[in-house]
């Protein structure tokens, strides 16, 4: 237990200007944070060790930083080979309609759209993604139904249309 009063007692002492500091340098204090909490959780793992450190404080500091940083450039990273990746292929145009489906298909819940897709868009039967989600068919044929009806609602367009866009 004295290590945990040890712990918690640094952790009060030094939490809030450790996130200062590294607020000022990251320039964002949500990802200072993130960063800071990582490093604590570390600084736990390894108490017995760096509390023998010539300044813990200090341990945490760099520790955070250390993650901050890794944090950045792995975001870079994934940019830019999203970036490559998109070199040289033509971004297909998409249409308003297609742009309203994915709406309505995210205001769903988890089961009803992927019942949706599946059976709609991947073209799989009622037996089939009864089978691959483990649920009984008479399930399977609910979500759907409900998924079609809260589709229709959210495909309806108001004003001068005044009809349905279909799937």
């Amino acid at each position: 237990m004295r290590d945990a009063d040890e712990f918690d007692a640094f952790y009060a002492g030094s939490a809030q200007r450790v996130l200062g500091h590294l607020s000022v340098v990251l320039g964002n204090r949500a990802d200072a944070e993130d960063a800071v909490a990582e490093a604590y959780a570390r600084a736990w793992d390894r108490w017995r060790s760096v509390r023998d450190c010539d300044s813990p404080e200090a341990w945490v500091r760099t520790v955070a930083y250390r993650i901050a940083v890794s944090s950045w450039r792995k975001a870079v990273n994934r940019l830019r080979a999203h970036r490559r990746d998109a070199n040289g292929h033509q971004v297909d145009e998409v249409s308003a309609d297609h742009v309203a489906i994915v709406d309505a298909l995210r205001r769903l819940g988890v089961d009803q759209r992927r019942a949706v897709v599946l059976h709609h868009l991947v073209g799989l039967s009622v037996a089939e993604i009864a089978a691959e989600t483990g649920t009984s068919p008479n399930t399977i044929k609910t979500w759907l139904a409900r998924g079609r009806k809260a589709l229709a609602v959210h495909l309806t367009t108001s004003g001068d249309e005044g009809r349905s866009r279909a799937i």
